[in-house]
């Protein structure tokens, strides 16, 4: 298959917005762009003329999709062709060499969409594992320019791409099933994980709790830990490889894939964690009435809402775990708590923990703040970017 070739300049197709657009950020939706005289297919490069007819930039047009346009430059002088992507791939894998991840793992996140200005584009480094995700049209039309400039970077592995069948069918693409490639082991900070890329989690790790698990070991050395929403047990692995924690138990819903993974992680690891497969809520309301306590709780669910109505529910749930979380928390001890619902800010995630541990009647001492490893980049304009909100609380 040959590179999909991108117009120059002056023949792209141009499209108009019908209001201002004052706002610094890479998606300009749908309402606000004006049906074309001729269609325009999914995912091609325009230039986007604003309604008083100035240059706005240029980028992905899609008048399938809630985003009609991607943009990717607002520099009149810059194309948006093959050089392009290889630029920008390039500088978002120079700027993890710079911060010396490839001496901490063999895990991680090279392309974080519009982080590192290429939105629609996901691609994590798994061993010897490209997994490259697409999450819109416009980066599907350009998998093969993609691929190559990869494969040149990163000689020696594999390619797995994909694209979730409900961002497909938002999008207006087919992307088609590759097989999923056999699993790897991947080490991150001296401990090591299966991954298996293709699977439920179809880049298979969370690299973006990294640096957020290197920290919780810190705190775990003679503890007896809880991690709620374990998945493949990173943050309990750590606790007991890293931190040297007297007991670590994991809870996870998914017995088949992610708590098989993780038992497989405690022996590749040669330590002792217990695993149980319940619901979350549930297994820390039993815990409450056995009367169990934990000196450190890891609660890290999943997302809670993709639809910005749901909000308000998303918020409800999140309050309604952490009540139980607190409840099994020992007088001292520590309840991390981890949203990574994008749409929800660090300060409703706060203030619903501060009013779940009101009703609680504890005394919440936060003593951190964080968010994901240095590898998932945000644009400071781009509110949505930074998804993952970890609250570090002591419980008096």
């Amino acid at each position: 298959m040959t590179a999909p070739t991108t117009p120059t300049i002056s023949a792209l197709a141009t499209v108009r917005l019908t209001q201002p657009f004052r706002i610094q950020h890479p998606w300009i939706f749908a309402r606000i762009v004006a049906k074309p005289a001729e269609r325009i297919p999914p995912g091609s490069v325009v230039e986007v003329i604003g309604q008083d007819g100035k240059f706005v930039g240029r980028g992905f047009y899609n008048g399938h999709a809630r985003i009609g346009v991607r943009l990717l430059t607002t520099d009149p002088n810059e194309v948006v062709d093959a050089d392009f992507f290889s630029r920008r791939i390039k500088q978002a894998i120079t700027w993890r060499r710079d911060l010396g991840l490839f001496q901490k793992t063999t895990g991680m996140r090279l392309i974080h969409s519009e982080g590192d200005g290429l939105s629609g584009l996901i691609v994590d480094l798994l061993g010897d594992i490209l997994a490259i995700q697409f999450t819109s049209a416009g980066m599907f039309r350009q998998r093969e320019v993609i691929k190559q400039v990869l494969l040149e970077q990163f000689p020696q592995t594999r390619v797995y791409w994909f694209a979730e069948s409900r961002i497909q069918k938002q999008e207006s693409f087919d992307c088609w099933e590759m097989p999923a490639p056999d699993p790897v082991v991947i080490e991150e900070q001296g401990v090591r994980f299966h991954v298996a890329v293709g699977s439920k989690h179809k880049t298979g790790f969370f690299a973006d709790q990294r640096d957020n698990r290197r920290l919780l070991a810190e705190l775990c050395e003679g503890k007896d830990v809880l991690d709620v929403c374990c998945h493949s047990g990173g943050f309990g692995l750590y606790a007991k490889v890293v931190g040297k924690a007297k007991t670590v138990t994991g809870i996870d819903l998914d017995e088949a894939e992610a708590l098989t993974t993780a038992r497989a992680n405690a022996t590749l690891n040669n330590v002792e964690v217990t695993f149980h497969a319940a619901d979350a809520a549930d297994y820390m309301k039993q815990a409450a009435q056995r009367g169990e306590r934990y000196d450190v709780v890891i609660l890290d669910p999943a997302k809670q809402t993709r639809s910005a109505d749901k909000v308000d529910a998303a918020l409800g749930e999140y309050w309604r775990l952490n009540r139980l979380a607190m409840q099994i928390v020992k007088p001292g001890g520590i309840l991390l708590s981890c949203s990574c619902s994008g749409l929800i800010s660090e300060e409703q995630f706060l203030s619903t923990i501060r009013q779940a541990a009101r009703d609680e009647r504890r005394d919440a001492q936060v003593f951190r703040l964080s968010g994901a490893a240095p590898d998932h980049p945000f644009l400071a304009h781009v509110d949505e970017g930074r998804y993952l909100k970890a609250v570090w609380v002591r419980l008096l």
